[in-house]
């Protein structure tokens, strides 16, 4: 599905949080770091510490602990950009990692 053109901007949506919940904290930071993502580690209030990272449109994605009701399961994840900039570098093209906890990335390289 594309966005179509044609609509006006401000009936658009966009992604504005994405928040993932894992046991695996670390090895999500490391993966999705590998990708580009510059991760802070944050706390608010009385809530968990956890790592944000900012795209430069403003989406915020976040890396949360798991608990017994909040973990994320099976998401399909999609980011496009330089395969160059990545580590380690890939082709341009369409690739599909899998993070640490088995969901499916799909990075679409220039």
């Amino acid at each position: 599905m594309c966005a179509d053109p044609a609509r006006p901007p401000e009936t658009v949506l966009r992604v504005a949080l994405f928040v993932l919940y894992t046991e695996k904290m670390t090895e999500c930071r490391a993966f999705y770091e590998q990708l580009g993502l510059r991760f802070e580690t944050e706390k608010h209030g009385s809530g968990p510490e956890h790592f944000a990272a900012v795209f430069p449109d403003g989406c915020v994605f976040e890396i949360y602990p798991a608990t017994a009701g909040k973990v994320t399961g099976a998401v399909r994840l999609g980011f496009a950009g330089s395969g160059a900039s990545l580590t380690p570098p890939l082709d341009p093209g369409r690739h599909l990692l899998k993070d640490p906890d088995g969901r499916t990335v799909e990075i679409s390289a220039k």
